[in-house]
């Protein structure tokens, strides 16, 4: 058993459609990573560790509001991690 942050997943299943969204974007591992950090320390953690915790964060995250935070949190994070890169601009 392990204990995992289902929200990882969620915003990480959102970032390139997200990233996608915005032009002119550094969209390099390094800034990826960052952004997704950033984005999770905006929302909630869905902590679980059995099956059927894992399947009500599933059915939680069908939830239209949760989404809309979701994308919010990594629109929000794209744009600090984009005025601040952690690497010379390209």
């Amino acid at each position: 058993m392990q204990v995992k942050n289902y929200m990882e997943d969620l915003v990480f299943q959102s970032l390139t459609e997200v990233l996608d969204s915005h032009r002119n974007i550094c969209t390099c591992e390094k800034c990826r990573y960052d952004i997704a950090a950033l984005a999770l320390n905006f929302l909630p953690p869905r902590y679980v560790v059995t099956t059927q915790g894992e399947t009500f964060t599933r059915i939680k995250s069908l939830e239209q509001q949760f989404n809309i935070d979701i994308v919010t949190a990594i629109s929000h994070a794209v744009l600090i991690v984009a005025s601040k890169p952690h690497h010379d601009a390209k």
